[in-house]
């Protein structure tokens, strides 16, 4: 035996190996978002909120699957950066409409090239049919998940 424990029984796991990516894909990416002032969260919330603008603070935390007070979070900082800006809506003013600034835009558009360039390394080796696959079994994986929640249960193996 060596001087680390093998992982051999967890790698029969889909999810253990998942996770193992995830963790090398989220450190790279943070890596790579660094220089921008941006991690891969509010990387994220910018993102979704250039491609929406005017969305809404509780439809962007359920978009990207994120506790209401730790968006709160996110947003005070992106929007003390002058990347973000918050308004009340007009129809109900306990809502909050979201616009990315000028900054904001521009900044995103140079940190998702950068992000580009990362998913390229990550995907290295993997032909563009298998890139393919890979999205659209993950993306199955995730609809199993909700299905399994919508129905109030955990699918076991």
């Amino acid at each position: 035996m060596g001087d680390s424990p093998a992982d051999s029984s967890l790698r029969a796991f889909m999810g253990y190996d998942m996770k193992r990516a995830f963790t090398a894909i989220q450190s790279d990416v943070n890596a790579t978002l660094q220089p921008f002032g941006l991690r891969m969260l509010t990387f994220s919330v910018l993102t979704v909120i250039r491609d929406n603008p005017g969305l809404r603070q509780s439809r962007l935390a359920e978009v990207l699957m994120i506790e209401r007070p730790n968006l709160v979070l996110i947003l005070d900082e992106l929007e003390g950066m002058d990347l973000v800006t918050r308004t009340r809506a007009r129809d109900d003013r306990r809502a909050y409409e979201l616009k990315v600034t000028l900054k904001g835009r521009r900044l995103c558009d140079r940190a998702g090239q950068a992000v580009a360039e990362h998913d390229a390394r990550m995907a290295r080796g993997l032909s563009a049919e298998e890139r393919a696959a890979l999205h659209r079994a993950l993306r199955q994986i995730e609809s199993n998940g909700r299905s399994s929640d919508d129905a109030g249960e955990i699918s076991r193996p």
